[in-house]
């Protein structure tokens, strides 16, 4: 546990309120669960809680099928991180934070696909090697709960087709009513 140097009281609702600085370099934003650990020394921790975190094997036994049929880098991500990766960048990608621009596509709750000419987004910001080439936000319940997405190590990404697009769609789509569930 690494230490902050910031106090804070509890009010008589028992709320406690995380630091603005704080919320901003974990990107916890208004909303978002948080799971309450303790720990025994008395430490009480709290940790993002990501409902695609507990379909791990799932999620990589999909990235593989997808793999496997595309031959593309698939990924399957949830707010935060690339929770499975399929493709010779596993290690690369697995478990690393997310970029900005993935947050916001997913944020755009749209269907992105990588265009000749455009500028090429960075699947994660601890890796600039890799690009997205097809991204699809999985929605559950109106909520974003992460993204399915196809990614290259080729800025210029020209393989990326329709059928890539389609296949991101869906699989986000299963896995949003799957979570529903």
């Amino acid at each position: 546990m690494k230490a902050t140097g910031i106090v804070r009281r509890i009010d008589d609702l028992g709320r406690v309120v995380i630091p603005k600085e704080i919320r901003r370099t974990m990107r916890i934003r208004e909303g978002d669960p948080l799971e309450i650990y303790t720990d025994k020394d008395g430490g009480v921790i709290f940790k993002k809680y990501s409902l695609m975190g507990g379909l791990g094997d799932f999620a990589g036994q999909m990235c593989e099928t997808l793999n496997k049929t595309t031959g593309a880098i698939a990924v399957i991500t949830d707010r935060d991180s690339c929770i499975a990766v399929a493709g010779t960048p596993r290690r690369e990608l697995a478990e690393k934070r997310i970029s900005q621009d993935l947050e916001q596509l997913m944020e755009g709750r749209q269907i992105y696909q990588y265009r000749q000419g455009e500028t090429p987004l960075l699947v994660s910001e601890e890796n600039e090697k890799y690009f997205i080439s097809t991204a699809a936000p999985i929605l559950s319940e109106g909520d974003v709960l992460g993204c399915v997405l196809f990614a290259s190590a080729d800025p210029d990404m020209s393989a990326a087709g329709e059928t890539d697009y389609k296949l991101a769609q869906t699989i986000a789509g299963f896995l949003g009513r799957h979570m529903e569930s």
